[in-house]
């Protein structure tokens, strides 16, 4: 089995630059780093994660835990987060959730013993005094806890004032947001917040509609917002909290006859892959979850060096004008604003 001193003789290098390349300490050029990790490939030798985590008091791993990986927007945010923490020379150790408590805990504490070199939370249902003693950084993600913890959110209240400015313009004037979960406390609700401010504003008719766990654990919608049509067939705009949501409601849409936008417009949220491959294809409030996802390994980065990072970071949002708004000429491209 090759060692640290086989690579070293084989790329003419001393021992210390060889461990300077690995553990990423200093300046070391990229001729050099090639040098290195070409003898590695040669010679078949893995460093010991281990025994490195051990001289170092913690991994190059950064945890990551999600409450629903099968979640479109999840399933892209850890795709982006993947993509920076290894432009950072990390790793990530992914966890799911399921939004119960006893399991993120259990990550949690996994993280700790396992010398992460900090934590990414996307998830909510831990209390803020689970977090003492963790001895990890931290950094959450569309969460902020009253602790000091570093926190990167997009404008959910400014993207709830989009959805409705929009709608409105649009003509509708008997709007519905479907938000949150009612028992758990979510980004949804700020949404829910600039969709209601823009409404009282603008005098127009709405109503706020949460859904339950059972639905958002199941990414299933379509029986309630079924029953919320039914029961209100006078609606003509509603702003869904996700473009999931958004997209099951095409799908109930059509099974009852209701076509959009002509008779009933759309707006989700997010702008995921899902929203632009519907028909028609979703119009959008536009969350900056690549640019989310840098900032956060960034900061985590950056606490764990010791830095201070800032409570609360917050991206704009903007929206993107699709089919479930209004209908486009052939060939014209989805617009922004």
């Amino acid at each position: 089995m090759a060692t640290l001193k086989d690579v070293a003789k084989e790329t003419g290098l001393t021992v210390t630059t060889v461990s300077r390349v690995l553990n990423n300490r200093g300046y070391i050029s990229e001729e050099t780093r090639r040098k290195v990790y070409d003898a590695m490939k040669k010679l078949n030798y893995h460093p010991n994660e281990v025994a490195r985590s051990l001289s170092k008091q913690s991994t190059n791993t950064i945890g990551v835990i999600v409450p629903h990986i099968r979640h479109p927007y999840f399933a892209e945010l850890i795709s982006n987060l993947e993509s920076q923490a290894y432009r950072h020379q990390h790793k990530i150790l992914l966890f799911n959730s399921q939004e119960k408590n006893e399991k993120e805990y259990e990550y949690l504490e996994m993280c700790s013993s396992n010398r992460v070199a900090g934590i990414i939370l996307c998830s909510g249902t831990v209390g803020v005094n689970e977090f003492q003693g963790l001895n990890v950084p931290l950094i959450t993600i569309e969460r902020f806890l009253e602790n000091g913890t570093g926190a990167v959110e997009c404008d959910n209240i400014q993207g709830g004032r989009l959805a409705a400015e929009h709608l409105i313009a649009q003509g509708c004037r008997h709007l519905i947001h479907i938000s949150g979960v009612h028992e758990t406390a979510m980004p949804a609700d700020e949404r829910a917040a600039g969709f209601c401010e823009v409404c009282v504003q603008k005098n127009v008719q709405y109503q706020v509609v949460g859904t339950h766990a059972y639905e958002y654990n199941h990414l299933e919608y379509h029986e309630v917002l079924e029953q919320l049509l039914l029961q209100h067939p006078d609606t003509d705009g509603i702003f869904a909290s996700s473009d999931l949501i958004a997209a099951q409601l095409l799908q109930v849409c059509a099974k009852l006859g209701r076509k959009v936008p002509e008779q009933l417009k759309i707006v989700g949220f997010d702008d995921v892959n899902i929203a632009s491959l519907t028909t028609p294809p979703i119009t959008t409030i536009h969350q900056p979850i690549k640019e989310m996802a840098a900032t956060a390994v960034e900061l985590l980065v950056r606490a764990g060096e010791g830095q201070v990072v800032p409570s609360r970071t917050t991206l704009p949002v903007s929206l993107v004008v699709r089919g479930t708004t209004e209908r486009k000429t052939e060939g014209e491209d989805d617009k922004a604003l």
